[in-house]
């Protein structure tokens, strides 16, 4: 782990910037489809509607797979090897040196930092991006043509990814081979947070013959992932439901905000809470959430509730009053982002 962060100065930046701009149109001819993290043009949802349409497949097993402290292990003379063989420019890979080399501020000392990459700084994601490219992506493409073990998804957002696999085999030899490969580079999996589960459209009958509970889920991207049937005709279909740790932490923010601005005007909280609400729809706004959703727009209220009673010992706010504030101002449930299916044909 890092002891501080690093705060690049204001030449440094400028720099950074038009440097990852340069390098940018330089790897984005190399990048692979299946990576979507720090890319213009590719967003957190690109990612998901693909993980989702994939799911869709012959998927049948996923890996769970989490690099353990990546973006503080990442070794600087594989990265700069990798980055040579694009750019030739001994001027920028000077340049990158240096900014690995700055070092991280802690209580007033620095101390230089011999692996990982800054963070901070503009060009860690490109920088974290290469690496990953070569050590991941590149080496999972090789073996994704091999049709022959069975068929093999995957998607890729930073260091966090999601393999699935037709057969469970498959995705044991993929992981043995995985760990390889990443001590090979100064990685590690995450002996604790990588998996293997069972999961797809034949997950629950096949582990319901075998005497077994419900599919295992897993966290992508903010969102559980759930084996589930759909309300008209039963089929097969994947729900998405917020992260309830991350819903929870999300809560605690908005009360310990709401302290903060407790005698502050209504319409001052309201909008503030409007911005809130709005914010946390736009990126859970997907089919199959808007239980959790709405779960999260009622605490919020409860919340702002509870507050506004603590301005006065007096006070004579009822629920019944307090929704008229709830309904000026809250957004309510809505659905932003369409099934993937309907997404990718547009």
């Amino acid at each position: 782990m890092q002891l501080g962060v690093t705060v690049p100065v204001l030449e440094d930046k400028i720099v950074q910037r038009s440097t990852v701009e340069v390098m940018n149109a330089i790897y984005e001819t190399d990048f692979l489809d299946l990576s979507y993290g720090y890319r213009p043009g590719k967003g957190q949802h690109n990612c998901l509607d693909t993980l989702y349409m994939g799911l869709f497949g012959k998927v049948s097993w996923v890996l769970d797979a989490d690099i353990r402290g990546f973006f503080d292990n990442l070794n600087h003379s594989w990265l700069i090897k990798f980055v040579e063989h694009r750019i030739g420019d001994k001027r920028v890979i000077r340049l990158i040196q240096k900014w690995l080399k700055a070092g991280v501020m802690h209580e007033g000392q620095l101390t230089e930092t011999e692996e990982g990459v800054p963070q901070g700084g503009s060009v860690s994601p490109l920088l974290a991006n290469i690496y990953l490219h070569c050590v991941l992506d590149l080496w999972t493409q090789q073996r994704g043509r091999d049709k022959s073990r069975g068929n093999m998804v995957i998607v890729r957002w930073a260091d966090d990814f999601v393999v699935g696999f037709e057969h469970k085999s498959q995705a044991e030899k993929f992981l043995t081979d995985l760990k390889e490969r990443m001590l090979k580079f100064g990685l590690e999996l995450h002996p604790e947070k990588t998996r293997i589960l069972e999961f797809g459209r034949f997950a629950a009958n096949n582990r319901k013959k075998r005497g077994l509970g419900k599919p295992e889920t897993f966290n992508f991207l903010g969102f559980t992932h759930i084996c589930g049937q759909t309300l008209k005709n039963g089929k097969f279909t994947v729900l998405r439901q917020t992260i309830k740790k991350k819903m929870r932490a999300k809560l605690h923010d908005v009360k310990l905000e709401l302290r903060k601005r407790m005698h502050h005007p209504v319409p001052d909280q309201g909008k503030w809470l409007r911005s809130v609400v709005g914010g946390h729809f736009r990126y859970y706004g997907v089919p199959t959430n808007q239980r959790a959703m709405g779960g999260f727009r009622f605490h919020v209220s409860w919340l702002w509730f509870r507050t506004l009673k603590r301005r006065s010992q007096k006070s004579k706010l009822t629920w019944v009053r307090m929704q008229n504030h709830v309904d000026r101002w809250l957004p309510h449930v809505q659905i932003l982002h369409p099934y993937p299916l309907q997404r990718l044909r547009v």
